[in-house]
């Protein structure tokens, strides 16, 4: 905590919104899908995106699905169950997050582990992933983005994708957050069903005549970059590529 502390020093000052605990956090849904992080006086220094997540418990979460089945129609009972492909307990996913970016001056690109696409923080495009987690847990994987450099900055989408293909959001607890310079972190769930996605846009920022905004998106897809790619219309050009060693 101390690390993190001296790094971003402005992050003691946390906004006062009430609401006791949850006053350092906004949840952003879909009742409330986006904040300014301009007007929050959180668009400058670095802002720390993060990614965690947690297998779900296939089996105890399958069981409490069926007995709440159960309850509301009884004559579920007299029918078999179904036999899972799964059959393990926990179920592995190497969940990576990425990032597309496009600059004021028309360049585009992508930050992410695929093809070791490190980016950079103090050079275009502004943009830095910081490690690679392949097993989720506490600290998950983390990207940095120079607020100081936001007038180069176009727009951002931030992203989270299934590095060896498998269909698995449904069987993981992901959440993306957002930790600016100074006021409340932010939060995205990722917990909207999609069990044959393969990739999810999870949040974009924009800055719109100098004011940054960020935006809930969680819209999934079966496809990976590419897909994402023309749903946004990047325009970049794709292929099969790997992770390497950051």
């Amino acid at each position: 905590m101390a690390f993190w502390d001296n790094l971003f020093p402005g992050r003691a000052a946390q906004f006062d919104m009430g609401g006791g605990a949850a006053s350092n956090t906004i949840d952003l849904t879909k009742r409330r899908p986006s904040v300014s992080l301009t007007k929050q006086g959180a668009a400058t220094g670095n802002l720390r995106v993060n990614l965690s997540w947690r297998m779900r418990t296939s089996d105890l979460e399958g069981r409490s699905r069926q007995s709440g089945r159960l309850l509301r129609n009884p004559a579920q009972f007299f029918k078999p169950e179904v036999v899972q492909a799964h059959t393990q307990g926990m179920v592995n996913v190497d969940l990576d997050l990425g990032c597309l970016y496009e600059l004021k001056d028309g360049s585009k690109g992508v930050v992410q582990p695929l093809g070791g696409f490190f980016g950079d923080l103090n050079g275009a495009p502004y943009v830095k992933l910081s490690g690679d987690d392949r097993f989720g847990g506490s600290s998950g994987e983390t990207i940095f983005v120079n607020l100081d450099q936001r007038d180069e900055i176009k727009r951002l989408l931030f992203f989270v994708y299934i590095y060896d293909q498998t269909p698995a959001f449904d069987r993981t607890h992901a959440k993306i957050t957002l930790y600016p310079s100074n006021g409340p972190r932010i939060e995205i769930e990722l917990d909207e069903r999609a069990p044959q996605a393969r990739s999810c846009a999870v949040f974009s920022v924009d800055n719109i005549k100098g004011d940054l905004t960020v935006r809930r998106e969680v819209r999934f897809v079966y496809g990976f970059q590419a897909e994402l790619d023309r749903l946004y219309g990047w325009g970049l050009q794709w292929g099969r590529g790997y992770k390497t060693k950051a």
